[in-house]
Order: C-alpha cells, then sequence, then structure tokens
C-alpha cells in the first residue's frame, strides 16, 4: 500500500502497512465480484437454515434494547437463517420479475403519513424470509403479508391461490412523494444481505450501501453480514422522516441498526451502528458503499460499444480534517486494485457520479447521467484510519465492481463494542463551479508522446481537466504551477495551460510507468501561495 502525505509543499510517498491486513492477498475476481453483486444478484449469500431472530421486547422496544438484545446474541453461538421452501424456493428469474407488490396494499396508506410500505417476495436468489415488524408507542407486532399483497403476472399467475399464506417476505422498500406530489416513488429499499439504497430527487438507481463489510477482498473469502430482521416506527401524521431498526447478523459480529430516513433534493439516511463481537475480525469495513464502473474516457478503447462511458460512479471523493479534498477517479483494472487512503478523524468520504449530461452517455435506457452520488458524514470523532477503495476487473456493467469503506486502524477481539454514527446524502451532490477550489472535471489517459507520432519510450498521457474556483476566473498567462508526484513511474513531461474560453485548466503529464507496477499519481494546481485545486488521484496498473 502507497500512502500519499504532503510535506513542505510537495508529496511524499512511503510503503505502509495496512493495519495489519494482508494486501498482497486477495480474494478471487469471482468471490469478490460475487460479493459485491449480492444485491441485484444474491449469488454470493449462502444458503442457510435454522436462525433465530433476537429476543426483542415486546413492548417498550427502544433502540436500547434492541442493542441489549444483540449483545446477547453475540454471545451464543451463531446460527445458520433459514430458507424458504415451497413455491418459492423453486421461483426462475423469469418467474420473479413477473411477481410485484399491489401499490393498492401498501402499509400505511389508512393514515395521514406521506410514506407507504411495500414488501419484496420471497424467490430466486432471495430465499432467507426477514421478519418485517411495525413498532406502534413502543409496542412490536408483525406485518403479515399474504398473496393478496402481490400481482402475479405471466408464467405465475396461477402459481399461489388467492389468499395464500406466505413464509416471510425478502425486504421491503418505503415510498414518499419525492418527485411529485401525486405520486409516491420509491425512496429506500432494502433487500440482500445488508444492502440498502436510495434516491435523491431526480435520481435513478444506482450505487448501493450496506450495513457492514468484513474481509473485503482478503484471503480467506469474504464474510456477509445480514440484517436478520426489521421494526419500523409507524410515521407520525405528516411526519417528514421514518425511522428502521435492523438486527444484524454474522460469524463474527452482532449489531442493532437505526437508519432515519429523510427524503428531499439530498435524501438522508442517518445511521447508527452498535456493533458486539463474537469473534476477532481482522479487516472491517464500515459505511461500505459498492458501485459499478466500466469505462469512461480513460479506458473507452477496451470497449466495442456506442456509448461514450458506463458508470455508476466515477470518482471516490475523500473530505480530510483540514478541509482538502482528494479525487480518486476510478478504474476499472486489468487486475485486482487497492487503494488505501490513511486519515485521521475525516470529515467524510463517497462515491461520486459528476458527469452529469445525457450526451455523455447516450443510453435512454440506463439514465446514467442520474444516478445517485452519495456522501458519508462522519459524525463524532472517528480517530485514526483509512479510507478503502477496491477496484475489481469487469466486462459487463451488471457488476458492481467498486466498493468504498472506512476502515478503523485498531483490530477488533471478541468481545468488544463499537459504535459509529454517520449521515448517508443521496444526490446529484453537484460541485459547486462557485467553490474556492477548482474541481477535477474530467480524467483522459491515453498513449504517451505527441500525437501521431511512434511511442518510444512506452509513456502514458494523462489528462486532468481543472474547473472552476477561483483558479477558473485567473487569466491564461497567471502565475500558477501543476504539481505531480509518481510512484513506481518517471515523468517525461508536463505541461499546464487554459482552455480558452473557459474556466478549465488542463494539466497533461507524460509518465513512464515501471514494468509491470501499480503506479500511483498525485496532481494539484498551486499558485499565489495557496493551493487552488482539489488532489487528483490515480492508479495506473500496468498489465
Amino acid at each position: 500500500m502507497c500512502d500519499a502525505s504532503r510535506r513542505g509543499g510537495r508529496w511524499e510517498w512511503q510503503v505502509i502497512e495496512p493495519f495489519e491486513h494482508d494486501t498482497k492477498r486477495g480474494a478471487s475476481r469471482r468471490s469478490v465480484l460475487l460479493g459485491l453483486t449480492a444485491l441485484a444478484s444474491g449469488l454470493a449469500l449462502p444458503t442457510r437454515s435454522g436462525a433465530q431472530d433476537a429476543d426483542v421486547a415486546q413492548e417498550g422496544f427502544s433502540f436500547d434494547t434492541l442493542s441489549a438484545a444483540m449483545k446477547a446474541r453475540a454471545g451464543e453461538r451463531y446460527a445458520e437463517p433459514e430458507t424458504a421452501e415451497g413455491f418459492v424456493g423453486d421461483l426462475t428469474y423469469s418467474q420473479y420479475r413477473h411477481i410485484a407488490f399491489r401499490p393498492d396494499r401498501a402499509r400505511w396508506a389508512d393514515g395521514e403519513s406521506p410514506f407507504r410500505l411495500q414488501a419484496f417476495h420471497l424467490g430466486w436468489l432471495f430465499e432467507q424470509p426477514v421478519p418485517v415488524r411495525e413498532v406502534v408507542n413502543g409496542a412490536v407486532q408483525p406485518f403479515s403479508f399474504t398473496a393478496d399483497d402481490f400481482f402475479y403476472h405471466g408464467e405465475t399467475e396461477n402459481l399461489v391461490e388467492d389468499g395464500a399464506t406466505l413464509p416471510g417476505v425478502s425486504g421491503f422498500r418505503v415510498n414518499f412523494p419525492l418527485n411529485r406530489a401525486d405520486r409516491f416513488d420509491e425512496v429506500v429499499a432494502f433487500q440482500g444481505a445488508s444492502y440498502f439504497r436510495a434516491l435523491g430527487r431526480g435520481n435513478a438507481y444506482g450505487l448501493s450501501a450496506r450495513g457492514l463489510a468484513i474481509n473485503t477482498a482478503m484471503d480467506g473469502g469474504e464474510e456477509f453480514p445480514r440484517f436478520s430482521a426489521f421494526y419500523l416506527e409507524r410515521p407520525a401524521p405528516g411526519a417528514r422522516s421514518v425511522t428502521v431498526y435492523a438486527e444484524l447478523d454474522s460469524e463474527s459480529v452482532t449489531g442493532a441498526y437505526r437508519f432515519v430516513i429523510t427524503p428531499g433534493r439530498e435524501t438522508a439516511v442517518d445511521v447508527t451502528a452498535r456493533l458486539f463481537f463474537r469473534d476477532d475480525v481482522r479487516h472491517l469495513g464500515v459505511a461500505p458503499l459498492t458501485s459499478m464502473f466500466l469505462y469512461a474516457e480513460g479506458n473507452r478503447s477496451r470497449f466495442d460499444d456506442y456509448r461514450p462511458q458506463v458508470h455508476d460512479s466515477n470518482g471516490l471523493q475523500v473530505r480530510r480534517a483540514n478541509g482538502d479534498i482528494l479525487w480518486r477517479a476510478l478504474a476499472n483494472p486489468p487486475r485486482l486494485g487497492t487503494s488505501y487512503f490513511a486519515e485521521t478523524s475525516p470529515t467524510g468520504f463517497g462515491l461520486h457520479q459528476r458527469d452529469r449530461r445525457f450526451d455523455e452517455y447516450q443510453d435512454a435506457e440506463a439514465r446514467y447521467e442520474d444516478r445517485p452520488s452519495v456522501d458519508v458524514d462522519l459524525l463524532g470523532d472517528w480517530g485514526e484510519g483509512a479510507v478503502r477503495l477496491v477496484e475489481i476487473p469487469s466486462d459487463l456493467e451488471v457488476n458492481d465492481n467498486i466498493v468504498a469503506y472506512w476502515v478503523p486502524r485498531d483490530g477488533f477481539a471478541a468481545g468488544d463494542e463499537r459504535e459509529y454514527a454517520y449521515r448517508l446524502r443521496w444526490g446529484m451532490l453537484a460541485p459547486d463551479p462557485e467553490g474556492d477550489k477548482a474541481y477535477v472535471f474530467e480524467t483522459r489517459t491515453g498513449v504517451g508522446g505527441a500525437s501521431g507520432v511512434s511511442n518510444e519510450d512506452g509513456s502514458r498521457k494523462f489528462v486532468v481537466d481543472f474547473r472552476g474556483g477561483r483558479l477558473g476566473q485567473l487569466d491564461p498567462d497567471a502565475e500558477v504551477e501543476g504539481k505531480l508526484s509518481v510512484n513506481r513511474g518517471d515523468v517525461v513531461s508536463l505541461t499546464l495551460h487554459k482552455l480558452s474560453g473557459t474556466d478549465i485548466w488542463r494539466f497533461v503529464a507524460d509518465v513512464v510507468p515501471e514494468p509491470n507496477a501499480t503506479m500511483e499519481l498525485v496532481a494539484f494546481i498551486e499558485g499565489y501561495g495557496d493551493k487552488l485545486s482539489e488532489t487528483w488521484l490515480y492508479q495506473w496498473i500496468d498489465a
């Protein structure tokens, strides 16, 4: 792992150990891809049976009583969750996609709340029932779902009798008049392991969040904690937020989670996670985000596709404690790539989609320009640790091949307890063009050297456009300078100039990577005694 630190106005590289985690060993591409696509496909979820949820108080329910129950469960042997039997266990993908919840059967529609609750059917790859319960004035009661709550279309039309009792549901979604006052839009959904996702105004579903990540892309395989039961507080009339509680269970950890969900232009999900460790955990990922990056300007030549770009996110943003912003442009590497960004109490991090025009994608169905960005705002002092980014090679856009999360510096032993609080903000999250510092607008790479001339030295060209801020207001002859640090590569040339008629400064570098090396690059622009841009970072793996 490489850590870049700025000292005396320059960046220095040092090789450091990632908190006793072995980065030389990695999970296979298949095992990691299966884990990262668990929400969409469920393939990574093992078949389990025989689990029971925690002994939670049916009267006087609170976050504290749920936490006490999950702490007690951490002292017990882990039990495999049950797998539904019967017709739901035999549903094919084609059949499953013909089953839909009936909007007229949504829960909470009989009151004055602006929220509506719908359930996800069991079946296909979602075969493990998840209890969904309602909390009213501290009293817990189960939601009961039958076949009457669902439409069975096409080949499933005669699959189940009217009114038949179902063995449970696989998750739920909450609807809210997010975009129009006369329509209840889906705003958040929980389904599959500990995965969930939300939408801000004008968004279409893209990246996902998870409750917890354990041993992601590490030797021995990843462990997938699971939300094993949910408790939803019935919203008061006119309420603008809804509160969801969840039990989390896995071989190594139990947890009590609280989600306070407030829909809007930016939908906020305030998360409190109380964790109780059954066993030692060598690599914990807190507030994990999962996304997809197939190609963009930097690697488009690898894909014979009419679309200019295909991705749900194109960069990782890290907001440092000193106010500096790191922008790590995402890549689809030839082999598993991982980066650690060592920090002490950063204010947050997130996966962003910065390209927001249709012509940048030309996909009228996927509408990648509408995919949400997500910021994780860290609440309280999280101490020392690192933001970890994992990039997995992928040839298909159905694979979620990007994951980012916070890794605490200290390890965890059986019997330990931890609490983390953070806010997830889902929305467009566009950078402020009037902000103080220029932001990274585009990242491009290609063969180095002069265009049209044979590349003799094996160099790569990296082109970074910085836009806006005070930098964007300067004249082309302003006394500004581009700074570049490279680990495991040699800089051949470096230029910086302003694009005529714009507020964009273009930074161009030709760099020769060491053979078969993982090369790290860091760049920014400074002038007049100040840093004038975000810090751009990139990882180039020489195949």
